[in-house]
C-alpha cells in the first residue's frame, strides 16, 4: 500500500510517497496548483502499484483545489485535522520543521491510521455557496460594526445622540433611520438654526421623502434634544465631508450585507431539511441559513456524537489514577461559528422559555441542579444537536429514498 502525504501551502504543495516500515517510493518534491500539474501528479499517483491513499491537512482553501482534483481523478483522498497531525509520532528532540519532513509525517501518519482515514467529499455547491455566502456575511458583520461606531464617535462630536433619535428597526435593504437622517441632518446646527414650526415642516417633507411615519411629536422631540446639546465639530463643509463618507460607507456596508442575507435565505430553502430546521424552536430566517452553512450535510457524521465534537461543546474528560474532575470545560475544538450560532439559539430559548419544548426542559433541569450558566447554556447547545441531527438525517434519507419509490 503506498500512502501520499501532501504538505499544502499557498499555490503549491510538497508530495511524498511512503510505504510500511519507511520505504520511500518517491522522493519528496514540490508541485504547483495548476491544472497540468495536479494532473500530472494524478496520473503518477494512479500509475503506482498497490492501493494508494493521499493525506493532506485541512487548511482553509489552500488545499482545496488539490483535493477536488484528485478526488475526481478517482483517487481516495482523505482530509484531516491539522491538530491530529501536529500531535502525532515527533519522536525527535530535534524541533526541525520543513515542508519535506512535513509531508514524510503526513504520509507516515496515513500508514498508521490506513483503515480509519475519513473519505473526502466535495461538498454539494448548493452547501458550499452557502456556506461561503455565511462567512463573508460574518466579515462584513464586523465591518459595519466598526463603521457604525466610527459614524457615532463622530455624530458624538457634532450631533450627540443622534444615533439614540430612533429605535426603528432596519428595513429589508439594510438602512437604518437614524442614519438616513443624520444624512440629511448632519450637525446639531441643522436642527436647532431653525425654528421649531420651520423644523417640523422641514421633517415632515424628509419623513415624506424616504417613506418614514411622520409623527409632529417625535419632530419636538427631536428638536428639543438637538437644542440641549451643542456640536465640539464646526459646521464646516470639511465636517460635512467626514460625516458624509462615513454614512456611505455604513450604507454599502449594509447594503451588501442585506443582499447576502437574502441570497442565503434563498439558498437554504433549496435544500431539502430547510423546512425541518425551520420548524425547530429558536430558528428563525437568520440563523436557520447560518446554522445550515456551518452543518452542512450531517450524513457526513457517523453518530450525534460526531456532530456534537464538531461543534466543540462535547463535555472533556481529566482523570489520572485516584483524581477524577467533577467539573471539566467543554473541549472547543471544533467550528467557533457553529458555536456561536448555537448560542444565540439558546439564548433564544432563556428569553422566550417554551414549557414544552425538550430543550428548555433539560436547561431548566441543570438550572434548577444550581449549575453554572455556562454550564447548562453548553448543556443545552449539546442537547439541541442531537435533536437537529436526529430530525434532518432522518429527512434527508427520506428524500434520498423518495425517487425510488416514485419510480
Amino acid at each position: 500500500m503506498n500512502c501520499v502525504g501532501i504538505d499544502i501551502s499557498k499555490g503549491k504543495s510538497m508530495i511524498a510517497v511512503m510505504r510500511p516500515f519507511g520505504e520511500v517510493v518517491v522522493s519528496p518534491f514540490e508541485v504547483l496548483h495548476t491544472d497540468s500539474e495536479l494532473s500530472k501528479l494524478a496520473r503518477l499517483l494512479k500509475s503506482l502499484d498497490g492501493e494508494t491513499r493521499v493525506v493532506m491537512e485541512s487548511t482553509g482553501n489552500y488545499h482545496a483545489p488539490v483535493a477536488w482534483l484528485l478526488h475526481d481523478a478517482g483517487l481516495y483522498v482523505s482530509v484531516v485535522n491539522a491538530m491530529l497531525v501536529h500531535d502525532y509520532g515527533n519522536n525527535s528532540l530535534r524541533r526541525a520543521k520543513t515542508d519535506k519532513k512535513d509531508a514524510v509525517k503526513l504520509a507516515n501518519y496515513g500508514l498508521d491510521h490506513w483503515l480509519t482515514l475519513p473519505r473526502y467529499v466535495p461538498e454539494e455547491d448548493t452547501r458550499l455557496m452557502l456556506k461561503s455566502c455565511y462567512r463573508q456575511y460574518q466579515q462584513y458583520s464586523k465591518v459595519r460594526t466598526m463603521l457604525k461606531n466610527n459614524l457615532i464617535s463622530l455624530l458624538d462630536t457634532a450631533f450627540p445622540d443622534a444615533n439614540r433619535l430612533f429605535t426603528s428597526p432596519p428595513r429589508a435593504d439594510g438602512s437604518e433611520k437614524w442614519v438616513d437622517f443624520v444624512a440629511a441632518f448632519w450637525h446639531c446646527e441643522c436642527v436647532c438654526g431653525l425654528s421649531e414650526k420651520a423644523f417640523t415642516a422641514k421633517y415632515q417633507k424628509w419623513c415624506k421623502k424616504h417613506g418614514y411615519n411622520f409623527s409632529e411629536d417625535k419632530a419636538l422631540d427631536i428638536y428639543a434634544s438637538a437644542c440641549g446639546h451643542f456640536g465640539v465639530m464646526p459646521k464646516t463643509d470639511t465636517a460635512k465631508l467626514l460625516v458624509e463618507q462615513a454614512i456611505s460607507q455604513l450604507r454599502a456596508t449594509s447594503a451588501a450585507l442585506a443582499a447576502l442575507k437574502q441570497e442565503m435565505q434563498s439558498l437554504a430553502a433549496s435544500l431539502p431539511e430547510y423546512p425541518v430546521v425551520m420548524e425547530m424552536f429558536g430558528v428563525g430566517p437568520a440563523l436557520g441559513p447560518q446554522l445550515m452553512a456551518e452543518i452542512g450535510d450531517v450524513r457526513r457524521f457517523p453518530r450525534r456524537s460526531s456532530i456534537v465534537g464538531f461543534a466543540g461543546v462535547d463535555p472533556g474528560v481529566d482523570e489520572s489514577g485516584k483524581h477524577s474532575a467533577k467539573s471539566v470545560p467543554t473541549t472547543k475544538r471544533g467550528s467557533p461559528h457553529l458555536r456561536k450560532t448555537l448560542y444565540q439559539i439558546i439564548c433564544t430559548y432563556l428569553k422566550k422559555s417554551p414549557a414544552d419544548e425538550p430543550v428548555y426542559q433539560f436547561l431548566d433541569k441543570k438550572r434548577a441542579e444550581g449549575k453554572p450558566y455556562f454550564v447548562y447554556m453548553t448543556a443545552a447547545q449539546n442537547k439541541f444537536l442531537r435533536i437537529y441531527y436526529a430530525r434532518v438525517k432522518e429527512c434527508l434519507e427520506a428524500f434520498d429514498t423518495e425517487p425510488a419509490k416514485q419510480s
